[in-house]
């Protein structure tokens, strides 16, 4: 063991400077390159759980053919009127191939007006995208959409 008085001010300054460089060392965690359609599911029934998710009320307004997958334009709206007892409470979009099934979940109130959310998404792959709007109500509400994608996103390897 070295004696205190032998240690320098710049020894010092130096294993702190390695303590600084060692924590800001990302954390890598492993995980599967894309979502696949039972990833899909799964995530769908985490949000739904054992309630039937019904056909219509939603739509879906993504292009069909996208050129580049980094910044592709989305709408979601549904058809229902947002009233103070009766409102769309929250809209989710799912998708089938990237490397995390849920793009996003929108929460909405009676104040928001109408029930529409308005984004640019990333797509990996040419792809299933499904928007699933939940009442106050509890009722759930679907619709889904393929998307070709000819230039894909969320493949770059991040240094």
């Amino acid at each position: 063991m070295a004696n205190m008085s032998d240690i320098s001010r710049r020894h010092v300054l130096q294993l702190a400077g390695s303590a600084a460089l060692c924590g800001g060392l990302p954390i890598v965690t492993v995980r599967p390159a894309q979502a696949t359609p039972a990833m899909l599911s799964s995530a769908i029934r985490n949000l739904v759980g054992e309630a039937t998710v019904q056909q219509g009320k939603v739509k879906l307004d993504i292009p069909p053919l996208v050129e580049n997958g980094n910044t592709v334009p989305m709408t979601v709206s549904v058809d229902h009127p947002m009233t103070e007892t009766d409102y769309v409470k929250s809209i989710h979009v799912f998708n089938e191939k990237n490397p995390q099934p849920n793009i996003g979940n929108f929460y909405l109130t009676p104040r928001a007006g109408r029930a529409q959310v308005a984004t640019r998404i990333r797509l990996a792959d040419s792809q299933k995208v499904v928007a699933i709007a939940k009442l106050s109500d509890g009722s759930f509400w679907q619709t889904s959409a393929d998307v070709i994608v000819t230039l894909a996103a969320c493949t770059e390897e991040v240094p």
